[in-house]
């Protein structure tokens, strides 16, 4: 029996007409790239039992593209991002996979991919739905309390540091690398290791993470992406 499996999800054409941008992730059931491996192309996977690879990922390479990974079906719970690289260890997520899905790229990152004249329409509409979204937050703010909390102590414990708009480095308000636990209220929400959102980076939907594992005292900046 062939140890290597291809699932191949294909994103849907945009309005224009125009095939999604194709990147390529393979996923190895032991760490070092060893045992079965599996391979997303083009686009998603919401679950990974789909073809028998449900929370079974320890190890992992990203030929092309920027994917994040859930460890729910349907991108949901707790989510990691990886860019471009081979990642022989997966640590906390070792097994706990479930979906995966290809997002935006980083142009700003030195990874090398050009732009045409389509990356400047896309760039005018994100602008414009980054003006809505902004609007809308401003609205949850009122309403809602503020998006994030971060703590500088496991459990919800020590000083608080509220969150409600992208921090590009927590040293603006004195928190660089102090993350221990965090509440999400609402929103999901990307928090890198490094300023500017660079370094290994993960998300987070809604919820409350009482630690932060090997993600502690390692948060630099902050932005939301959903």
């Amino acid at each position: 029996m062939k140890n290597t499996l291809t699932a191949a999800f294909l994103l849907a054409a945009s309005l224009l007409g125009q095939a999604a941008s194709a990147g390529e992730l393979q996923l190895f059931s032991r760490e070092d790239f060893r045992g079965q491996r599996v391979v997303i192309a083009d686009g998603a996977a919401n679950n990974f039992r789909d073809f028998d690879f449900n929370d079974r990922a320890s190890s992992l390479v990203v030929r092309s593209g920027t994917w994040e990974l859930c460890e729910h079906v349907n991108f949901q719970g707790q989510c990691a991002v990886f860019e471009r690289g081979e990642y022989p260890n997966l640590r906390q997520f070792n097994n706990n996979f479930s979906s995966a899905r290809e997002i935006e790229r980083r142009r700003d990152r030195g990874q090398g991919w050009g732009r045409d004249n389509r990356d400047d329409r896309d760039d005018r509409w994100r602008e414009e739905r980054r003006e809505e979204r902004r609007d809308y937050r401003g609205y949850e703010q009122e309403q809602r309390g503020p998006a994030v909390e971060l703590f500088n102590d496991n459990g919800f414990r020590g000083r608080i540091v509220q969150v409600n708009n992208d921090l590009s480095t927590l040293r603006d308000v004195h928190f660089n690398d102090n993350a221990n636990s965090m509440v999400v209220n609402y929103g999901t929400w990307e928090a890198c290791e490094h300023a500017d959102f660079g370094g290994q980076c993960r998300t987070f939907a809604p919820g409350r993470y009482p630690d932060l594992r090997d993600f502690s005292d390692r948060i630099s900046s902050i932005r939301r992406v959903r």
